[in-house]
C-alpha cells in the first residue's frame, strides 16, 4: 500500500481546467480533514472529492470543481487583504511525461506520509491519482502548499499560500 488515505469516493476534478478558485466559501463535504495548531492558528486542511479546501484565520481557500461554477482553471496569482492578514496565493500547472508524473506523484505521497499538518488522498484508480496538502508556520507566516495530480491528463496543479498575520 502506498503512503496516503486510501479513498473510496471517486474525485470530481479529472484536469486543471476544471478547477475554480474562491476565497470565503463555507465548508464543504470533505473526504479527509487535519487539523493542526501553528502557533495559535488553527488551520485545518480539507480534502474533497473535488479538490481541496484550507480554513486559516480569517481565510477559507477553495480550489474545487465547484457545482454550478464552471471551472477556469487555476489564477496564476491571487494577492488579498483579508481581516489585515495579507494573503497571497500563486499556482503552476505542470505537465508532465507518464515516467516522469508516476515519479512525482510517489515523492508526494512519501513527502506527506505520517508529516503533523500534511493530509494526502489516493483515489481509487490510480496510485497516482493523488490530492496533497501541508501547512507549516515560521514567525508570523502560515504557509501551506497543495499538489493536485490528474495522471489521465498528465497534469500536476501545485500551489503555494502565504498567510501573514497583521
Amino acid at each position: 500500500m502506498s503512503p496516503g488515505i486510501e479513498l473510496a469516493a471517486p474525485y470530481l476534478d479529472t484536469r486543471a481546467d476544471q478547477l475554480r478558485f474562491a476565497l470565503g466559501l463555507p465548508a464543504r463535504d470533505a473526504l479527509a480533514v487535519t487539523r493542526v495548531d501553528l502557533g495559535g492558528v488553527g488551520v485545518e486542511l480539507r480534502l474533497l472529492g473535488a479538490s481541496h479546501q484550507v480554513h486559516a484565520g480569517p481565510v477559507t481557500e477553495t480550489l474545487a470543481c465547484l457545482p454550478g461554477r464552471p471551472g477556469d482553471g487555476p489564477p496564476s496569482e491571487v494577492a488579498e487583504t483579508v481581516d489585515g492578514w495579507r494573503y497571497r496565493f500563486v499556482s503552476r500547472v505542470r505537465h508532465c511525461a507518464p515516467g516522469e508524473f508516476a515519479a512525482r506523484a510517489r515523492a508526494l505521497r512519501e513527502r506527506t506520509a505520517g508529516r503533523d499538518g500534511a493530509l494526502c488522498g489516493v483515489f481509487p484508480g490510480s496510485p497516482d491519482a493523488v490530492t496533497a496538502l501541508a501547512a507549516e508556520r515560521a514567525a508570523d507566516v502560515i504557509t501551506w502548499r497543495t499538489w493536485h495530480a490528474y495522471p489521465q491528463a498528465g497534469q500536476i496543479v501545485e500551489t503555494r499560500t502565504r498567510l501573514e498575520a497583521p
